[in-house]
């Protein structure tokens, strides 16, 4: 077999059309928007598609260098802090501190099914917890933690695959799922949607064309670095504390610290546009970022155990949708807040924090802004999460 490395520079010109292949058929298609399918995941999962299709015919590996890629995230989240305003964040504890709770659950959940399924095909049950909440919740980088335990001290030595291919079906899943199901929502309940005139992330479906001037854009752009610079000393400092966090989430934190801090202290120090400048950056960013994670997917690895993948995944996206649609909704409020809190949690259940924004980014353009949500659902994928994660998966390991 051979291996086609394709350059950053090359790899990041080809996201960028990539990305507006799917913008030109969301224009284009409008079963697309009321659906509110992600930009992202349409060029993306093609150019996944193109690349498997080579790898089967050509027997040609194509890898893309997409160090930029980690750098994108942490642009996206840091903005989204610059835009948070400290009176929003307060007003989200209680529903921060209930979805949380609906998260332990759902992790229980997830793993007894993924156990019951391993039994069931007669497999060792942790190999359950590989197509659970290692790879579904926690995503490639738990996936890769823990696969050694899994390999050398469990003897379970296809460990890794199962957990990777778990996580490409439930990624691609979670892009697919949450505009539907937010769709869904507000049909059926008839629910009140937000305003377009103050979007958390990028411009409304409707509005093609935004005046704003470059300088405010530069302006935006200045207060992102800075916020990455602090996030950066603060990722740091929490390492050395003990604390092993995502490193976007010490960027989210550093942007609403400049938001509710610093600027009020320097009035002055604004430029007129400049939240239309974090808003079209950070789009710009989360729609590289999902890109790039989506064309990098590598399907073929799903050939091995598909028929205990194809059972165990079916399982898992029901128990994503039933749980997010009659659970997660009625519990967060019944209201547009929720519904767009239900259109990320496919994210958090089944593909990464980045997937959760994407589906909500889709969703507050087609119906309107949700601040709250945009919130509270970072902080939980980030933060509480992945701690809480941990903590179950050593349960489950050491029965």
């Amino acid at each position: 077999m051979e291996t086609l490395q394709v350059h950053g520079f090359v790899a990041f010109t080809l996201t960028i059309v990539l990305l507006f292949i799917g913008k030109v058929a969301i224009m284009r298609y409008q079963v697309l928007r009321a659906y509110s399918i992600p930009e992202p995941v349409i060029g993306g999962f093609l150019c996944a598609i193109v690349v498997a299709l080579i790898y089967a015919v050509a027997d040609i590996q194509v890898n893309f260098e997409l160090d930029v890629r980690d750098w994108l995230l942490l642009y996206f989240f840091a903005g989204i802090g610059l835009r948070s305003d400290i009176k929003t964040l307060l007003s989200g504890g209680k529903p921060l501190a209930i979805l949380v709770l609906l998260a332990v659950i759902y992790i229980i959940l997830q793993n007894l099914i993924g156990i019951g399924a391993a039994t069931g095909f007669g497999l060792d049950p942790k190999t359950g917890l590989m197509a659970g909440s290692i790879s579904l919740i926690g995503g490639v980088g738990t996936t890769l933690a823990w696969a050694p335990t899994f390999v050398e001290d469990l003897g379970i030595t296809n460990g890794m695959e199962i957990g990777v291919a778990a996580n490409t079906i439930g990624l691609i899943s979670a892009c697919c799922l949450g505009g539907p199901i937010a769709s869904y929502l507000i049909k059926k309940h008839k629910l009140k949607t937000g305003s377009h005139d103050d979007l958390d992330v990028g411009v409304a479906h409707d509005k093609t064309h935004t005046k704003i001037e470059h300088y405010a854009i530069l302006w935006a752009w200045m207060w992102l670095n800075v916020a990455l610079i602090m996030g950066h000393f603060l990722d740091l400092w929490l390492t050395d504390m003990g604390a092993q966090l995502p490193k976007f989430v010490s960027c989210l934190i550093a942007g609403i610290f400049i938001r509710n801090a610093v600027a009020p202290l320097f009035p002055k120090l604004r430029w007129p546009g400049q939240e239309q400048g974090l808003a079209l950056i950070s789009d710009i960013c989360l729609g590289m970022f999902l890109t790039m994670a989506l064309m990098s997917l590598q399907i073929w690895e799903l050939k091995g155990s598909l028929l205990f993948l194809g059972s165990v995944m079916t399982l898992q996206i029901l128990l994503s949708v039933v749980f997010t649609i009659f659970v997660v909704f009625k519990v967060m409020g019944k209201d547009y807040e929720a519904t767009v809190i239900c259109s990320g949690f496919g994210g958090i259940t089944l593909g990464s924090t980045a997937t959760a924004i994407a589906n909500m980014t889709a969703v507050s353009h087609q119906h309107g802004a949700a601040h709250r949500a945009f919130i509270v659902v970072p902080l939980v994928c980030g933060f509480f999460v992945d701690i809480v994660n941990a903590i179950i998966i050593s349960f489950f390991v050491g029965l």
